[in-house]
């Protein structure tokens, strides 16, 4: 390693030092063992422009071992991004663009949100697919529009969380030879030696799951880390794992290789310690020497040309391919086709589940919405989400727009995550509601992130009947709830489903959950694009009191919404006149104008009953603490679905005698 080269690498180690210490929290460690190999990736081979962290033909990298996201902040400024010096003074305060994991729409140049062990791991897996996809579709023999690699650094952590061996079995089934990790083989974690719980043979494992496994012994030898990416570069059909070992907190006279340089400051004396040690200045802080910078900020002069040349390949190409061209625009710009909406089914009368109305709007769009791309845990059949007239993505032919996840649920969802943040693309995952559980941290991190990925749960109740408790989802709506930015919509009918599919595909802010039966419920009557309207705003009134103003109001959501219509028209037997409110989507309804909740759900009308088939908790929010809920505090039970609601008291009377029992009281 030549002295100009220690001088730059020992600027990204000492300005992650600087930042921890002053913020007095962080984990200096990472950076300081892995700035070597992150140098030389940025420096010889990642292609970026700091100008333009937007620019769709740039390699994407991640930077999965979140914790050590001084190492990325240190390369977005030194680099030129529009990120000054100033933001990492300022690393983990209020309100700066330096917080202690990076985050996605924050931070100029952060591709994905990552922190949770793993996930950034399944993001880039997902953006190998998209990027693998965007090549089958718009690359031509005379035009490469996209050419690019993705790459990551992995910790050990990131490799024992159970999330990355889902998503790199799947990986290597793929073939996505795009797909370039490091691994940060330090065999510290935050307890101690890795060997406490970790001796597994990382290598033969990646090699079981058909990826290329490099190995470089020595974290510092510049030379050993360019010829193994370039190894890497040359494998066109396995991903590679380059296992680089490391020192973690490397510089540090008495902390290095220890798990006291992982997740604290290293403290004032040993930061002099190891300035001194390195040959750095003890002053100023955050010092960088005015030729590193130089040499650093000449990525913003590569960028430039590098996109300046791919954009002049991409003009050719769109004079050659003006169809091409124009799909182009519609799925890198996240614009839906204009005429989408047109082709949205109309449902009739008739009874049907609404996973497969969910199937039927989907296939419905597809030819008009070229970035809808997704799959399932192994489980279409049940979910009803195969996109008919389109291949499936497999080893070599990546084309098609339905993904067979396996059963997988977590990294499917971190997949999906990084396909919608590849590109503004409408990815779709599917699996039953019982198993939202298994991806809850990949469902949470699109809604932090404000990812568009759009989550379908089918067998949304105890609705899905013999397959019993373990199967039947009972508190699962209501902690979806609970996670903000997500909009979790279930609908109470074929219409429904339609306007819940419209309404996601609209929002392409945030994501969304559709929650669908696997029975059959009625279609509703009435117009609907009035009810996709009433879906829109998450709740409307669906049935109105019949001969004079409701005495009491009737609120349900998906399936329920049938037994609350039953129950109205028990009431009305006793006279006694009951709005139906469908209520599909709690999210939307509480974004809605006060006057219009007020129409809905009018104050002066305290006599309430809500009826969901899950747990009861939350529902006050509606009905008030005079009104009455029906639902399930409890498992649900084995048997055909007719007799469970019965059983346990979701019926039409039951719903009725709570509302009497209201307005006898008062």
């Amino acid at each position: 390693m030549s002295e100009l080269d220690l001088k730059r690498i020992n600027t990204i180690r000492m300005l992650a030092v600087d930042a921890v210490q002053k913020a007095n929290s962080g984990h200096p460690g990472l950076p300081m063992g892995a700035a070597s190999m992150a140098y030389v990736l940025w420096t010889r081979f990642l292609k970026f422009n700091p100008a333009d962290p937007h620019w769709p033909n740039r390699d994407r990298f991640v930077l999965s071992a979140g914790h050590g996201s001084m190492l990325l902040y240190a390369l977005l400024y030194l680099t030129g991004y529009d990120l000054p010096l100033e933001q990492l003074k300022q690393f983990r305060q209020w309100g700066s663009k330096t917080p202690g994991h990076p985050e996605y729409g924050l931070t100029p140049g952060v591709e994905t949100t990552t922190g949770p062990l793993g996930q950034g791991f399944t993001n880039g897996v997902g953006m190998a697919i998209a990027a693998r996809h965007f090549e089958a579709t718009f690359n031509t023999p005379e035009h490469a529009v996209v050419d690019h690699w993705i790459y990551a650094i992995v910790s050990d952590g990131d490799l024992m969380e159970g999330v990355s061996s889902e998503a790199a079995s799947l990986a290597g089934h793929l073939k996505l030879g795009n797909l370039i990790y490091l691994y940060d083989n330090n065999s510290i974690s935050i307890e101690g030696s890795t060997s406490l719980a970790f001796t597994e043979d990382v290598g033969q494992r990646f090699e079981a799951y058909d990826w290329q496994v490099l190995r470089v012994e020595d974290g510092n030898d510049l030379d050993a880390i360019d010829a193994a990416i370039r190894l890497a570069q040359a494998e066109p059909e396995r991903p590679s794992l380059i296992m680089v070992t490391t020192t973690i907190g490397y510089g540090s006279p008495t902390k290095a290789g220890t798990a006291d340089a992982h997740g604290s400051p290293l403290g004032v004396d040993e930061v002099a310690l190891t300035k001194q040690e390195l040959g750095w200045p003890q002053e100023p802080k955050f010092y960088v020497p005015d030729d590193v910078l130089s040499f650093f900020r000449e990525a913003q002069q590569r960028g430039r040309t590098a996109q300046d040349a791919w954009q002049q390949t991409w003009d050719a190409w769109a004079r050659a391919y003006p169809d091409k061209a124009a799909l182009w625009r519609q799925v890198v710009g996240g614009e839906p086709g204009a005429d989408w909406e047109s082709h949205l089914p109309v449902f009739k009368e008739g009874k049907i589940a609404t996973r497969n109305a969910s199937g039927k709007v989907m296939n419905a769009v597809a030819a008009y919405l070229p970035g809808l791309i997704g799959g399932s845990a192994d489980l279409e059949p049940s979910t009803k989400t195969f996109l008919n007239d389109y291949d499936a993505i497999a080893p070599g032919n990546y084309g098609g727009r339905n993904l067979h996840f396996g059963v997988r649920e977590h990294a499917m969802g971190g997949i999906a995550n990084g396909m919608a943040v590849y590109a503004r693309l409408i990815p779709y995952t599917a699996t039953f509601l019982v198993f939202s559980d298994y991806m809850r941290p990949a469902i949470r991190l699109a809604a932090l992130s404000e990812y568009p990925t759009v989550f379908i749960f089918t067998h949304d109740s105890i609705g899905l009947g013999e397959d019993g408790p373990t199967h039947q989802p009972v508190e699962h709506v209501m902690s979806l709830r609970l996670i903000p930015h997500l909009d979790v919509i279930r609908p109470a009918d074929a219409n429904e489903s339609a306007g819940a599919w419209r309404c996601a595909i609209r929002n392409r802010e945030q994501p969304t959950a559709l929650l669908f039966t696997r029975q059959n419920v009625p279609v509703l009557t009435g117009d609907a694009h009035a009810i996709w309207d009433g879906v829109e705003r998450g709740a409307y009134v669906v049935s109105e009191a019949q001969g004079g103003d409701p005495a009491v109001i009737l609120i349900g959501t998906g399936s329920e919404v049938h037994l609350a219509l039953a129950a109205q028209k028990l009431l009305a037997d006793k006279n006694v006149a009951a709005r139906v409110v469908s209520m599909p989507s709690w999210e939307r309804f509480e974004r809605q104008p006060q006057d219009y909740r007020d129409s809905v759900l009018p104050p002066t009308i305290t006599a309430r009953v809500a009826v969901e088939a899950g747990v009861t908790l939350g529902w006050e929010k509606w009905v008030g603490t005079q009104g009455a809920i029906i639902g399930l505090d409890r498992f649900g039970v084995s048997a055909p679905y007719e007799t469970i609601y019965q059983e346990l008291g979701l019926t039409p009377e039951a719903i009725a005698e709570r509302a009497l029992a209201q307005l006898q009281r008062g």
